[in-house]
């Protein structure tokens, strides 16, 4: 499966083999879950899936950074940056799955 991506297209295809709903439902039903997720982040919340992750949104303050190929100094706002922790169920899995 390398160079692969999964696509909100390939979701609703399995939870329309999986699930048995139709086509359209299916793709409304990965929609809806996906905005939910957006809307809780956007609002400041986490988003816990057990046996994956936690999705969380994080705050940064300003700071001065630096540009790597003039050394010139520039300052970096402050900003809400998206952070994924994976579960240790979803860490011993891939690492698993890099040992075949």
């Amino acid at each position: 499966m390398a160079g692969k991506t999964l696509t909100r297209m390939d979701l609703s295809d399995a939870v329309f083999r999986e699930v048995g709903l139709s086509r359209n439902e299916s793709a409304q039903l990965v929609e809806r879950v996906l905005e939910l997720m957006s809307d809780s982040l956007v609002a400041g919340q986490q988003v816990k899936i057990s046996s994956f992750g936690t999705f969380s949104v994080r705050s940064k303050t300003a700071r001065v950074g630096r540009n790597p190929k003039t050394g010139e100094e520039a300052p970096i706002p402050p900003r809400r940056v998206l952070t994924f922790r994976p579960s240790h169920l979803m860490k011993d899995r891939v690492a698993t799955g890099n040992k075949g």
